[in-house]
């Protein structure tokens, strides 16, 4: 039924929900899982402050603390994925949206479903806190299962 399967996870306690459930319909169904982070780049003003306070190259330092944080999450992960006998592979993106990153990743790499997690917010409250997962879901193409 599906083949490739994109996981997304945000690195939150939430997301483990929707990385556990996308790497036992992968191990189930036999599929390709790939898990995917989307962080935001370095913003000018983090840039800034960074360099007032001594660090002469912030971007280097910021894209170390991602890589190091990336290697961490994915070998938690990369466990999870052995214990259920999941095949995974490990993306990481840096865009300014993450959810026209998930959709253009999915696309890109022929995924036939997307698993995220959400809160479930409604009304003002999504409103004001945004969702990623209610964007993905509005702008693709590609089955989403939405983990709660």
């Amino acid at each position: 039924m599906y083949e490739h399967i994109l996981i997304t996870t945000d690195g939150s306690e939430l997301a483990d929900k929707g990385i556990e459930h996308g790497l036992k319909l992968a191990s189930a169904l036999g599929a390709r899982a790939t898990v995917l982070t989307v962080s935001e780049p370095l913003s000018a003003e983090a840039a800034r402050s960074a360099r007032g306070a001594g660090i002469k190259d912030p971007s280097v330092r910021y894209d170390q603390q991602i890589d190091d944080r990336m290697k961490e999450r994915f070998a938690a992960i990369e466990q999870r994925a052995a214990t259920h006998g999941a095949s995974v592979t490990f993306m990481h993106e840096i865009d300014d949206s993450p959810a026209e990153a998930i959709v253009r990743f999915a696309k890109l790499q022929n995924c036939d479903l997307i698993v995220m997690s959400s809160h479930g917010r409604r009304g003002a409250r999504r409103l004001l806190l945004g969702s990623q997962t209610a964007e993905v879901v509005t702008t693709t193409t590609v089955p989403v299962l939405v983990v709660r």
